[in-house]
């Protein structure tokens, strides 16, 4: 279907979007400090990204499952559900905003990795994103002692998120959306499954409700990101996505007493730069369509 094109509206929807997986993010960080193991939050994800997929699978036929490149839809899965374990680790152990921004890394590793496997040229604009993107993350952090594991594992989340978007990049050439979301969506619930072998603890009432706003706010933010990059080309509209940072800071300020300062402004604008021109470098890329239908129907 073809949305009338409208920059406006397209950015309105991006913003309500992002305002929903910020949602998402604090009911993630809220269960974790309930004792809810990550093992058992991915799960649930992917498990609601499946009930997600499902139905759209009613209108296109079993036939349109048929595939030739399995081990890169299974590869793309285990790239995508590492990632989704590393997130929402940091957004249990680290402020909310830093967790949010850390998972906005991502795009910074995409032209690198995308040179590197798939032989595409890449501009000198998106090879400055990258040192661009990497000072903002040590201004935002600031790592020191104890703490800078855990920075590593939110910047390694990004770049296996960023691995993962240009395994998708690869599935575009041959394999249609529905299929590529599907694939993840099934792979991604049955690998995330088997950790619950010995993580599997049964939640009580409290952990059941920010379960289900977890998949609520989750679900709410796929449509409204998916609608958002229909009625407007994703060059134009992404800046927008780093507002889940802000959104971020906003909750950690008011439920958990977290306190920005100076140095995170500016280095959350650096790492905003360098995701902005490392998209816009990407935007003239056919490719980038069945990479961005795959993003918002299975963003973590």
């Amino acid at each position: 279907m073809r949305y009338q094109q409208n920059v406006v509206q397209g950015a309105l929807f991006i913003l309500l979007s992002e305002l929903m997986f910020a949602s998402m993010g604090a009911a993630v960080k809220a269960a974790s400090q309930l004792g809810l193991p990550n093992e058992m939050l991915v799960f649930m994800r992917n498990l609601m990204g499946l009930f997600i997929i499902t139905p759209l699978l009613l209108r296109y036929g079993a036939a349109e499952l048929r595939t030739s490149v399995y081990p890169l839809h299974l590869l793309r899965a285990v790239l995508g559900v590492s990632a989704m374990y590393s997130f929402f680790f940091v957004l249990g152990t680290l402020a909310l905003a830093d967790g949010m921004l850390l998972k906005m890394t991502a795009p910074i590793f995409m032209p690198i990795i995308a040179l590197l496997w798939l032989g595409e040229r890449v501009g000198r604009l998106a090879i400055l994103a990258v040192p661009i993107g990497f000072v903002g993350v040590g201004l935002v952090l600031k790592p020191d002692g104890d703490m800078n594991w855990v920075v590593l594992v939110g910047v390694l989340g990004g770049a296996l998120a960023a691995f993962a978007k240009v395994t998708v990049r690869r599935l575009g050439r041959s394999e249609p959306t529905t299929r590529i979301v599907f694939y993840f969506a099934l792979n991604a619930t049955l690998i995330s499954a088997f950790p619950l072998v010995w993580a599997w603890q049964t939640p009580n009432l409290q952990q059941w409700a920010l379960l289900g706003l977890m998949g609520a706010m989750g679900t709410a933010g796929q449509l409204l990101l998916t609608r958002g990059y229909a009625v407007a080309a994703a060059a134009r509209v992404s800046p927008f996505t780093y507002f889940s940072v802000v959104f971020g800071a906003v909750y950690g300020y008011l439920l958990w007493g977290e306190v920005l300062d100076w140095l995170f402004v500016l280095g959350a604008s650096l790492i905003a730069v360098a995701g902005v021109i490392a998209v816009r470098c990407q935007g003239s890329d056919p490719a980038t369509s069945p990479m961005r239908a795959e993003l918002n129907a299975t963003k973590p």
